[in-house]
């Protein structure tokens, strides 16, 4: 795409601009992936120095995922609505002195407040960031290779914090919560000057006369109802009841939400958007996606450390080769997404993902590190094919002003299914350590019948992505932008 066809202020190849954009969002959307990875590694000596029983502790990290995937599609859409600059630079400002605040916490109320607080800054930070990569590169090749880094530099957070926290919580636990608040000064000091080309604001809604308040209310209320049933699932011994029950109640206000979208003259949501079988199916793949691969991540995490007795720097750098889409996203994913397209490239990451998921239902207590280390790098090629593509495919073809939307409703699929992932495999390792027969022949027995959960995540997301495979696709030229051709591809799927 050319300059003259570029809309003002957007990036239309990587210069010095592009590459310092993409630092400041690549960066934000880092520190959200290691901020995350690097808690759960410390947990157990924040226990031991705090005194939390289980369920705080288990608070703790229920109340980020109940913020962060509760306020996701309010957060996308306040983008939209009062400007993504705006709500970007604030909410990074809010993560940077609540993260700060987590690590001087001395009680555990004092950290699980800090936790939902910075869970409620991400949910706001990380739509606005990804709308930003959207709408401030220029549709085509050079959006979509931006999108991609973004995409692996979030994968790569997550699978560097399991190593970074590791080393981090040897020397203290707050450690974890101070080193993101130096990144998240350096990123908020560069972001200031560098968002400021971006002239977001001219379609930015500054009155609030007509915000949708009441469907703001309810859809959030929602989604924190069926975030907090969904982390309820770890927790079967306290009965099926009030789990249903708090099903029931987020079904309802997510059902009155739709209601008042289809009655208010200015929705927040505009109902119409979810007409689009790409999108929804690029949704559903993304649930499906983190669903597989976090409860996957978490019964290895749960394997090496509670059966083979492994530390966490030990653990840690047995899962770095889960960090490969931070190469491959940039480099081979563009490659195969303008040879093939983005469906077929995502069809054939949940392929890839089956193919590593399988082989670790016959895990043995012994197994050598050599006998993991096939699965762990399918498992990071398959999310490089995946995860940026799916990116690609929820955002693409969306009007500049309902982005900030897309992103949230993408965001809150990703949440959902790392929480519904990690949920359903300790629900159902919980159950099956219960029948199971000695420590150890428990211990294993329930790492394998869990296991069946990510399988079944990516044999669900294989036939779902298949769907978008139906028409047949036309040859690309080697110099045409992707993003057109995927339109025609997708129009009538």
């Amino acid at each position: 795409m050319s300059t003259a066809q570029s809309p003002p202020g957007q990036v239309d190849r990587m210069d010095a601009r592009a590459l310092g954009l993409l630092f400041v969002l690549c960066g934000a959307i880092f520190l959200e992936g290691i901020d995350v990875a690097m808690l759960n590694v410390a947990l157990p000596s924040i226990r031991a120095d705090l005194g939390l029983s289980t369920g705080m502790l288990s608070g703790v990290v229920s109340a980020y995922v109940l913020g962060y995937g509760g306020f996701m599609l309010l957060g996308g859409r306040a983008a939209d609505l009062l400007g993504r600059r705006r709500m970007f630079l604030w909410w990074l400002g809010v993560f940077v002195v609540f993260s700060g605040l987590g690590g001087l916490a001395t009680e555990g109320w004092m950290l699980l407040t800090a936790r939902f607080v910075t869970g409620v800054a991400a949910g706001f930070m990380a739509p606005a960031g990804l709308s930003l990569i959207t709408t401030g590169f220029a549709e085509g090749p050079v959006r979509d290779r931006a999108l991609l880094v973004y995409a692996g530099t979030a994968a790569g957070g997550f699978s560097l914090g399991l190593v970074v926290g590791g080393l981090l919580t040897a020397v203290h636990w707050r450690w974890v919560f101070f080193a993101p608040v130096a990144l998240s000064l350096l990123i908020l000091l560069v972001a200031v000057p560098v968002l400021r080309a971006l002239d977001d604001d001219r379609t930015a809604r500054r009155g609030l006369g007509d915000f949708d308040l009441a469907g703001a209310v309810t859809v959030t209320g929602s989604m924190l109802l069926l975030v907090y049933g969904v982390v309820r699932l770890e927790h079967p011994a306290d009965g099926w009841g009030w789990t249903i029950a708090v099903f029931a109640a987020g079904l309802a206000l997510l059902g009155a939400f739709v209601a008042i979208e289809r009655r208010v003259a200015a929705p927040l949501v505009r109902l119409g958007v979810l007409r689009s079988a790409p999108l929804v199916r690029a949704n559903v793949a993304a649930l499906l996606l983190t669903g597989g691969f976090f409860g996957f991540q978490f019964l290895v995490t749960l394997y090496l450390q509670e059966v083979r007795g492994w530390s966490t720097i030990e653990t840690g750098l047995a899962m770095v080769a889960l960090g490969l889409d931070v190469v491959l996203a940039p480099t081979l994913t563009p490659v195969l997404v303008r040879r093939f397209g983005n469906v077929r490239v995502i069809f054939g990451g949940f392929v890839l993902a089956t193919l590593a998921y399988v082989p670790f239902l016959r895990v043995e207590q012994d197994w050598a590190y050599a006998a993991m280390l096939p699965s762990l790098i399918l498992i990071g090629v398959a999310f490089a094919l995946a995860y940026g593509p799916i990116t690609i495919a929820a955002t693409e073809g969306v009007d500049e002003s309902e982005q900030g939307l897309a992103g949230g409703l993408l965001y809150t699929a990703f949440q959902f299914g790392a929480a519904f992932g990690v949920s359903a495999v300790t629900a159902v390792h919980v159950a099956a350590l219960g029948d199971a027969g000695g420590p150890s022949a428990a211990g294993m027995d329930a790492v394998r019948v869990a296991l069946v959960v990510p399988v079944i995540a990516a044999v669900l997301g294989t036939v779902a992505v298949a769907t978008g495979l139906r028409r047949r696709r036309a040859p690309i030229a080697p110099d045409t932008p992707l993003a057109p051709v995927e339109q025609q591809l997708t129009r009538s799927a």
